[in-house]
């Protein structure tokens, strides 16, 4: 984004702006997952927030502007992760341990889920409106 603001965009640029943040999705979230005993969950979160970006850039690739909307985009996901991880550390005081981390994750699966039916909605809708 900041190589495109300034100018200076390459023509491999869209790649390393989208893979390495579907690759860091996948991590993330597997991670949570993965330190709550709850892979499964991380790995599901994981692949939901990569099917948003999927959606997106399938609306991109139909020739629609590409649907940034939520409500767990890119930016709400690694907010809401980033607040999980910094509360988490306090729940040993708690005498609990992977609550957060584990809600966080279904809040970010069904959530992103949420998100790629009404980017896929308001694509379905655009397509029929040009008609």
């Amino acid at each position: 984004m900041v190589a495109v603001e300034a100018g200076q965009s390459a023509p491999d640029g869209p790649l390393w702006n989208e893979f390495p943040d579907r690759v860091s999705d996948l991590l993330i979230f597997a991670g949570a997952g993965l330190g709550t005993g709850h892979l499964a969950l991380g790995l599901a979160a994981g692949a939901m927030a990569v099917l948003t970006a999927y959606t997106r850039e399938l609306g991109a690739g139909l020739g629609l502007p590409p649907d940034f909307s939520g409500p767990m985009a890119k930016p709400q996901r690694m907010a809401i992760v980033t607040g999980a991880a910094v509360l988490a550390v306090f729940e040993p005081f708690l005498a609990t341990s992977g609550i957060v981390l584990t809600a966080t994750l279904w809040i970010v699966a069904i959530g992103a889920a949420f998100t790629t039916l009404r980017r896929s909605a308001l694509i379905r809708a655009r397509l029929l409106e040009r008609d």
